[in-house]
């Protein structure tokens, strides 16, 4: 019964810190580009916020999973981060 328990607190957490984790990539990539032009900044900076709403949303939809809005916003905010990862890549290897 306790072990159940342990879960339902620790799933909300797990899901969590994996956007979380690329919010804090995207951040340290950020940290390390300040010669770079002002666009990638703005882009990196995005993703990173992106990421972090992303981590927000499916901690709170682990709690409450009759909520879809809650997922709508997970999936659109991490693939908004994604995006502006990929055009932050792209825009790194052509400068």
């Amino acid at each position: 019964m306790s072990e159940e328990n342990n879960t339902n607190y620790v799933e909300p957490i797990n899901n969590a810190s994996r956007p979380g984790t690329l919010a804090g990539l995207s951040l340290t990539v950020l940290r390390f580009s300040a010669g770079d032009p002002m666009l990638l900044r703005v882009i990196l900076s995005l993703g990173a916020i992106m990421f972090l709403l992303s981590s927000f949303f499916i901690f709170f939809y682990s709690i409450y999973p009759s909520r879809r809005i809650l997922w709508m916003g997970t999936s659109a905010t991490f693939l908004i981060g994604l995006l502006c990862s990929i055009i932050s890549s792209i825009f790194m290897i052509l400068i």
